[in-house]
């Protein structure tokens, strides 16, 4: 019995409930917006000149080409990037953010941030430091970890 209560204790299943609470927050902050909490890494990495390919975005979202490929087409449809063709190779194609998206993303970033700020709530500074610096370690361990399976 007690084994079954300590599994809801473990630091997996925890941080899955801080990311589903983190989540639909955010979902619902971002939505007036004409944002999804998934855009935001591409967004980002768009604005920042970080990636402008699908595969560079996938790579950089930490996510499978075919989930990014119907996540850009949505994101096209709605007006937040444009597809052109790569010079370098006609093949491919450059990704970049329309006006509209680069005139919100400030907003979002802000909502983000701000519903971020509310979860700490409590926490002092160097509370919400190592938190995110125990996080980092974490994602950084299960990248290894994942890498090693057998795929």
């Amino acid at each position: 019995m007690a084994m079954d209560l300590d599994v809801l204790s473990t630091p997996g299943h925890l941080i899955s409930l801080a990311a589903r609470g983190f989540a639909r927050l955010s979902e619902a902050r971002l939505k007036p917006l004409g944002f999804g909490v998934g855009h935001l890494p591409v967004l980002v990495a768009l604005r920042d000149g970080q990636a402008s390919t699908q595969r560079d975005l996938a790579r950089f979202a930490r996510t499978e080409q075919p989930p990014m490929a119907q996540m850009l087409a949505r994101m096209e449809r709605d007006g937040l990037i444009r597809r052109t063709p790569d010079p370098a190779d006609g093949r491919s194609r450059r990704i970049t953010l329309t006006e509209v998206a680069e005139t919100r993303l400030p907003d979002a970033i802000a909502v983000l941030l701000r519903g971020n700020q509310e979860a700490l709530a409590g926490f002092t500074d160097e509370e919400a430091g190592q938190l995110v610096a125990l996080l980092t370690r974490l994602i950084a361990n299960l990248d290894r970890v994942a890498s090693a399976e057998p795929s």
